[in-house]
Order: structure tokens, then C-alpha cells, then sequence
């Protein structure tokens, strides 16, 4: 994602709540510090299908922030 971003295509993360601080850490080592963290809650493995569609959602609803944001 950080080389993506470096080249101007608009890109995020998905990572989850207790991910948060090491992936902002990490954009910031790689030089991107304004890489968005799309965030979901923990954890996604061993749920339900209706509770991973749930996050899926969450997700898709913080990308699309994300996008539009960078289109204004």
C-alpha cells in the first residue's frame, strides 16, 4: 500500500482496533504518515458471517470517507 500511495493512487488499510498504533506508526516509518487506517473491530477471525458482513460494511463505509475525500 505505502508504494501505491507514494505514486498518488488513493489506497487506505484495513486493520483492526488493536492494530491501530502500529499501523500509523509504520506509515509514518515508511513515509507516508497521511496514509489512511480503515479500522474494524477485533477480531475477525471465528465470527459469523453476519458479524465479518458487519465489518465488511464498516469498512466500505470508511472507504468511501476516504475516497471522497480525496476527490474534493
Amino acid at each position: 500500500m505505502i508504494e501505491v500511495r507514494k505514486r498518488g493512487i488513493p489506497s487506505a488499510v484495513i486493520c483492526s482496533e488493536p492494530f491501530v498504533r502500529l499501523g500509523r506508526t509504520q506509515s509514518k516509518v515508511l513515509g507516508v504518515p497521511d496514509l489512511p487506517l480503515i479500522v474494524i473491530k477485533h477480531p475477525l477471525g471465528g465470527l459469523a458471517l453476519d458479524d465479518v458482513k458487519a465489518r465488511a460494511d464498516s469498512a466500505l463505509a470508511q472507504l468511501l470517507e476516504v475516497l471522497r475525500e480525496r476527490a474534493s
